[in-house]
């Protein structure tokens, strides 16, 4: 079995390579510069003028990047914050095994674990996220991708006993690295939620993988859009709502849940335990990637997460 991460790529897009098939499939951008933008766990991605191209990294992120460009045209227009909508696609030039890929519309803006702004200034962005997921959540929006083959929380991210073993080795490995000082108080949560059923409820449209690097902000610190929607299914709202318990405490969590509606009891516990999953698994991300700042944010997710 290899030992390499999970995160390292099964495929590479240089920029030579990628404008050439962007060029193909957008003649309007021959010429135009593709400038290498960001590298994440499934997709390298490229700005081209105003557009972004996405090229992705690895295998079992395809069938999730194909979703997501059925998703994104459909429902774009109703969400109060931009998404990366695509507007070309294609296949590489792989002669065995071709992959697909986009170019969307570019979203301006800084992942929030690079601005990493105090969390007395995270209130705007805040409210602006809880009416986002409000509108993203809601039977209506649903109701546009019903025509869409979407599967229902497959990585169980509702369900905190599904991932407590992999949410505590990674907690343990942080620890024994030196980078995390065990907390009663995320013990206590985890052990709660590991008691907690399956979701009852009726799934709604969820990103299903939001988180600190995955919404934007702009220059004044309010939210400028959300990115990465390879992991969109239906699930419990509780999927998307962990970044509210990660990202935000206090008062700015207070805007964003006002904005949202409230949020139960039991679906706020499944987001709690789900924000320190994430946030233990990006900390370890960083934490090997030499990613001081994400490693900053994710370590403090954790903690925000049972405040």
């Amino acid at each position: 079995m290899s030992s390499a991460p999970s995160w390292t790529p099964e495929r590479t897009t240089e920029p030579e390579r990628a404008a050439g098939l962007i060029a193909a499939v957008a003649p309007e951008l021959r010429g135009v510069p593709v400038v290498p933008l960001s590298e994440g766990w499934d997709n390298t991605v490229f700005r081209v003028g105003d557009w972004t191209a996405r090229f992705p990294r690895r295998a079992m992120a395809l069938p999730g990047f194909r979703r997501e460009l059925a998703v994104l045209p459909v429902v774009a227009a109703r969400l109060p914050l931009p998404v990366p909508e695509p507007r070309w696609t294609g296949t590489d030039d792989d002669p065995a095994d071709p992959w697909p890929f986009a170019v969307v519309r570019f979203v301006a803006g800084s992942e929030l674990a690079e601005v990493a702004p105090p969390d007395a200034a995270r209130e705007p962005a805040a409210a602006a996220l809880g009416s986002f997921l409000a509108v993203l959540h809601a039977p209506a929006t649903r109701a546009l991708v019903d025509g869409v083959d979407l599967p229902v929380d497959p990585m169980r991210r509702s369900e905190p006993v599904a991932r407590m073993a992999q949410t505590r080795a990674q907690l343990a490995a942080l620890a024994g690295g030196g980078l995390w000082s065990p907390d009663p108080a995320v013990d206590e949560l985890l052990r709660d939620g590991a008691r907690l059923p399956a979701p009852s409820g009726e799934p709604v449209l969820v990103h299903g993988d939001l988180h600190v690097r995955h919404l934007l902000l702009d220059d004044d610190l309010g939210a400028a859009g959300v990115i990465d929607w390879g992991d969109v299914c239906l699930a419990d709202p509780a999927v998307d709502l962990a970044l509210g318990y990660a990202a935000f405490a206090g008062p700015a969590r207070a805007a964003l849940l006002d904005a949202y509606g409230g949020v139960g009891a039991e679906r706020e516990l499944r987001a709690r335990c789900l924000a320190v999953r994430l946030s233990a698994l990006l900390a370890g991300y960083a934490a090997a990637d030499d990613r001081p700042a994400l490693l900053a944010e994710a370590l403090a997710g954790i903690g925000r997460a049972v405040v």
